[in-house]
């Protein structure tokens, strides 16, 4: 299981060394112009200056009905190898068992180990709430293969620009996306707002009605929804 490996200012600076998260020779010029100049991530560069992000653009990506008397939270990366397998596993039983029958609400919530992690998220964005959730499916399913050696990040984030164009976003909606730093910096003050609201320290994270539990097999967590809906 993947652990944070920073609060606060979180560890994303690590990314590029230097003190730069996102290099500025990493994501092709489009993309280095408005990222790798960044120093410090949206909120930890907000506490030095002392102005606060305001995340109120996000949008929450969310599945099922708001009044649903379950409501799921999941901490997750692009990048975690547990991740992918909760999606490849879990995610599609709960999904098919429980959420698309309308008995709970599932919202995802992104969790940011690396410059990596944002780009997918980025890109996973780009095609709004319609799209976020088959994007993902794709970013999961093929994370072996689009992170590689995870050494080449011009490799990973054309990789992650092929996926976006699969899924039916031109490349100038892509791109567009990617080069959005404001949003970058917005992406990652709103996850640290998140992250220590809920406490979160691993991924993937699961707040259920507003309790927190660590990754289990499906049989646990189906028990747990099922003593939540009987109450």
């Amino acid at each position: 299981m993947n652990k944070l490996v920073a609060t606060g200012a979180l560890a994303l600076a690590l990314a590029a060394g230097g003190g730069y998260w996102l290099s500025t020779q990493s994501a092709g010029p489009a993309v280095s112009e408005a990222l790798g100049a960044i120093d410090l991530p949206g909120a930890a560069n907000a506490q030095e200056s002392g102005e606060a992000v305001d995340t109120s653009s996000i949008v929450e990506m969310a599945l099922g009905p708001e009044d649903a008397a379950v409501t799921i939270y999941e901490y997750a990366s692009f990048t975690c190898p547990h991740c992918a397998t909760f999606h490849k596993e879990q995610f599609k039983k709960l999904k098919a068992d429980y959420i698309d029958t309308g008995k709970i609400r599932f919202v995802y919530r992104d969790v940011f180990f690396d410059r990596f992690g944002l780009w997918a998220s980025m890109v996973a964005r780009c095609g709004g709430e319609q799209k976020f959730f088959g994007i993902s499916d794709m970013i999961y399913e093929q994370q072996r293969d689009w992170i590689g050696s995870g050494s080449d990040p011009v490799e990973i984030a054309n990789n992650l620009r092929k996926i976006g164009k699969v899924a039916g976003l031109s490349d100038d909606k892509v791109e567009a996306c990617l080069s959005d730093a404001d949003r970058a910096k917005t992406l990652v003050a709103w996850y640290q707002e998140n992250s220590e609201t809920h406490d979160i320290s691993s991924t993937p994270t699961l707040i259920i009605n507003g309790k927190k539990h660590s990754n289990m097999p499906y049989s646990e967590l189906s028990g747990l929804i099922d003593d939540l809906l009987a109450e």
